[in-house]
């Protein structure tokens, strides 16, 4: 039995790196909860094959556009496409991201410029797009993407953290700049989640360290961030606005 509280039947989920991961695990549960569904990414195929995926099964509505989220212009034409093929954003997701690790003494510029363009800037440009939106209905749901690096971080995290951190405090000034619409922003803060990337990049050896760091002992599934993303998305959410919800296995309660 489907609760309402969680329902979104008739809404429409914006999730941008939406082609794969976190994203498309996102995308999926906003389709299974009954919201139709815009995802966007830089690779075309890639999109295509995630959209055949978040729909399967489904009577809902998943479309999709490339996107290069450190172009201003195109992060602009993302927000009236996905408005104009939807019907409007109840719900935009703020995910595309990306990492690139320097040393503090080894920052490149461009690099560094690159990562504030893809992981803040544009998130910016996105919400400020579509907030007059949730604001005339007097009712939405933004959601950024940080991350357990914004609240702690390693070596050679200097951009990354920097982005996922200053995600957090533009959450909570959007959270009162649209709290009187009826509109929440929050941010979900994961630790490590076993996606693609991980899987590919790192040694057996390096996954067990990882998951030896959380308090679960396990990395998690994409599949275990759904059930977040979908609190802060529902009427089940509806009161929960300016926080940051961890989802890190429980990494950041251990000290030693």
């Amino acid at each position: 039995m489907s609760c309402p509280l969680f329902d979104l039947t008739g809404r429409k989920a914006l999730v941008t790196g939406g082609s794969r991961g976190l994203g498309k695990a996102m995308a999926r549960g906003f389709a299974e909860a009954g919201a139709d569904v815009f995802i966007s990414s830089r690779n075309a195929d890639e999109l295509h094959a995630a959209a055949d995926e978040i729909r399967a099964g489904l009577k809902v509505r998943v479309e999709f556009a490339t996107a290069d989220m450190t172009d201003r212009a195109a992060v602009a034409q993302l927000a009236a496409e996905a408005t104009a093929r939807l019907g409007g954003i109840d719900i935009l997701v703020n995910n595309a991201g990306s990492n690139n690790p320097q040393a503090i003494d080894k920052i490149v510029d461009a690099d560094w410029d690159r990562l504030i363009e893809l992981n803040l800037n544009s998130v910016m440009a996105l919400t400020r797009a579509v907030a007059p939106q949730m604001k005339e209905r007097r009712w939405g749901r933004i959601i950024h993407i940080s991350s357990i690096m914004g609240l702690a971080s390693k070596d050679e995290r200097n951009a990354y953290s920097a982005t996922k951190a200053a995600l957090i405090g533009m959450c909570k000034a959007t959270a009162q700049d649209l709290g009187a619409y009826g509109v929440t922003c929050n941010c979900i803060a994961p630790g490590p989640f076993l996606t693609d990337l991980p899987g590919k990049m790192l040694t057996d050896a390096q996954k067990k360290t990882f998951a030896d760091r959380t308090a679960l002992g396990r990395w998690g599934d994409p599949r275990e961030l759904a059930g977040p993303a979908l609190l802060l998305a529902s009427d089940a959410g509806s009161y929960i606005t300016g926080t940051v919800l961890l989802v890190d296995g429980g990494t950041l309660c251990k000290t030693f």
